[in-house]
């Protein structure tokens, strides 16, 4: 058997008889003991009156409720969580082991993987039918490979397993090649339940469990796909649940945790003192009809056509080869110049009005239904129509947040939101708090979910304007004067436009410069073609650095950058007066930055 990051239990090698497990043998739970059950405890019993059910006791007759645990009110035995594991339901171990009882994935994924891998296969599959003229040949292989598909989803289903144990998330699958992953709830650092629409129409989820390796910038990731939704919502509460818990017990090793009733509660109470979910939370924000047009402002979704036509093509071409290519070749070759001229203009016409109609659409299939809610401690942001996503960012990660816009959502004032969270990846998608919609109605939310900037920015010295219209115009400039001396009239023409635009370019990139504190936020802006300004915790900064390159020292300016242990790492208040921004670090952080300074006495600051 592999055992994946060194960790599982250890397998009988080939040829070994396992030991008896009233013997002190056998494949027992990590933490657990290999003692069985003894004659002398009886026959199974119903628990009596006053004593706890079990989560979910032994299956009965091998029934299982739609989360793949076993369904409750079977009788139990009292040693039945002491038996050894049967993970991949070879023999007939008791399947009670651990903190809790192994499940299987729901049923219909055995409906969800089949239909999944199938999808993948269906242009080939399509081609070979349609190229091969549907032969028996072909038709047999193409029922072969879906009898194939049935049949791995069925063994997947059928050996999957997944636990959680006290201190760790264990996921074990296969039937030859058979793997483990040990996931520690303490290095968990997101639970998201994404469901597209398949599983939608189905009633199930998929969870991903993002947890950090013990490599810098690794990473690993556990997968459930598919459970029920209810079964996704409770490994999403459990899972953040114990791992506070665990964090909690590990900084105050002597402090207990608190009971109902106020007394206090042992640390492996504690992880079963799961607080129930509650109905709705806080709703932050949902999301207005308004705001879908905004996705016409959005520089992204606005090259949406041009990705649809480089997907039919790519399809087109996968499906019959070089036909088509050799297709548009020949018809461009023996057309008419004057015809393919008018259908060229004509053509990127209609891709023009196009441009902002299936932006809006893209952008309203992606963002439908957004909306934003703070529960058990998180934030959890939902959206998507055929695909639905939900993140949940617990509170004590989220460090600041930023707004980001670009020259089209400036004209609107609009901005979009995004949380700065510690250890998370993939920030782009999962560290979405708000689509693009009016400034201060992000502003509202921002007030009411974190902490809103109060501060005001300062500017940056006019020698930045300086810097960025030299660097914005002088390349360009240079460019047309050399044309110009060589005789070409389009290269000059089009080096003089781009010279001319790069005038309100630099004015613009200055403008967004700035940086302020409110006495509890930092806050840094810069950028124009997509401006950011990036908003932390005082208590987030962990270090400063200051650089400065020749151009820079004789005009006394300096980037200064904020070292902050979530997000990017780090932001940058780029071409800042030198004197200027020591005052500000200095006034955020003095017990980091004044060490270091002397006054103009020599002497160093009191």
């Amino acid at each position: 058997m592999e055992r994946e990051n060194g960790i599982g239990p250890r397998e009988p090698s080939d040829g070994e008889e396992p030991a008896d497990p009233g013997e002190g043998g056998g494949w027992v739970a990590p933490g657990g003991t290999a003692a069985g059950p003894r004659p002398e405890d009886g026959p199974p019993r119903w628990p009596s009156a006053g004593e706890p059910e079990p989560a979910s006791g032994a299956p009965e007759n091998g029934a299982e409720d739609d989360t793949g645990a076993p369904r409750s009110g079977s009788p139990v035995t009292e040693s039945a969580s002491e038996a050894p594991r049967d993970w991949w339901g070879t023999g007939g171990g008791a399947p009670v082991f651990g903190a809790e009882n192994a499940r299987r994935l729901s049923p219909r994924s055995l409906v969800v993987g089949p239909i999944n891998q199938l999808r993948s296969l269906l242009v080939p599959i399509a081609a070979g039918l349609i190229v091969g003229g549907f032969n028996p040949w072909v038709l047999t292989a193409t029922g072969v490979a879906v009898v194939g598909l049935l049949v791995g989803g069925f063994v997947t289903w059928r050996t999957f397993r997944y636990e959680i144990g006290e201190e760790r998330l264990e996921i074990r699958s296969g039937l030859i090649r058979r793997s483990t992953r040990t996931i520690p709830l303490e290095r968990i650092r997101g639970v998201d339940v994404t469901s597209t629409l398949l599983h939608r129409m189905l009633g199930v989820a998929v969870v991903r469990i993002e947890a950090a390796a013990g490599s810098p910038g690794g990473g690993e990731e556990g997968k459930l796909d598919a459970v029920s939704v209810a079964e996704a919502e409770r490994l999403r509460r459990v899972l953040l649940h114990r791992k506070a818990v665990l964090l909690e017990r590990h900084r105050e090793e002597t402090e207990p945790v608190a009971g109902e009733e106020g007394r206090a509660l042992e640390p492996a109470q504690a992880l079963e003192t799961v607080p129930e979910p509650e109905d709705t939370g806080t709703t932050y924000f949902r999301m207005p009809w308004s705001w879908y047009l905004y996705g016409a402002l959005a520089l992204g979704y606005l090259l949406t056509p041009f990705a649809v036509l480089a997907t039919l093509f790519g399809m087109a071409q996968q499906a019959v080869g070089d036909r088509a290519a050799d297709f548009l070749v020949d018809w461009v070759t023996t057309s008419d110049r004057g015809f393919l001229l008018v259908f060229a203009v004509v053509f990127a016409g209609a891709l023009i009005l196009l441009m902002p109609v299936f932006a809006v659409v893209s952008y309203s299939l992606t963002h439908w239904g957004f909306s934003l809610r703070g529960r058990d401690g998180s934030l959890i942001a939902e959206r998507g129509l055929f695909t639905r996503r939900s993140v949940t960012l617990e509170r004590r990660r989220v460090r600041g947040y930023e707004l980001l816009d670009n020259p089209l959502e400036r004209t609107r004032r609009a901005v979009s939101l995004r949380a700065i969270v510690t250890g998370l990846g993939d920030t782009a998608n999962r560290a979405v708090l708000l689509p693009i919609g009016p400034r201060p109605r992000v502003e509202e939310v921002v007030d009411r979910a974190l902490v809103l900037f109060r501060g005001r920015l300062t500017p940056h010295p006019r020698a930045a304007l300086y810097r960025r219209l030299t660097r914005a115009v002088l390349p360009f400039a240079a460019v047309a004067v050399a044309a110009i001396a060589l005789e070409p009239v389009w290269p000059s023409v089009v080096a003089s436009v781009l010279a001319l635009l790069g005038v309100p370019l630099g004015v613009d990139r200055y403008r967004s410069l700035g940086h302020g504190y409110d006495g509890e936020l930092v806050s840094v802006r810069s950028g124009s073609l997509r401006r950011t300004q990036a908003t932390v915790e005082r208590s987030a900064v962990i270090g400063w650095s200051w650089t400065q390159s020749p151009f820079q020292r004789r005009s006394g300016l300096v980037d200064l950058e904020l070292a902050v242990g979530a997000g990017e790492g780090g932001y940058t208040a780029q071409d800042a007066a030198q004197e200027e921004s020591v005052d500000f670090a200095a006034r955020i952080t003095p017990e980091m930055v004044r060490p270091f300074l002397v006054r103009e006495d020599g002497e160093p600051p009191r």
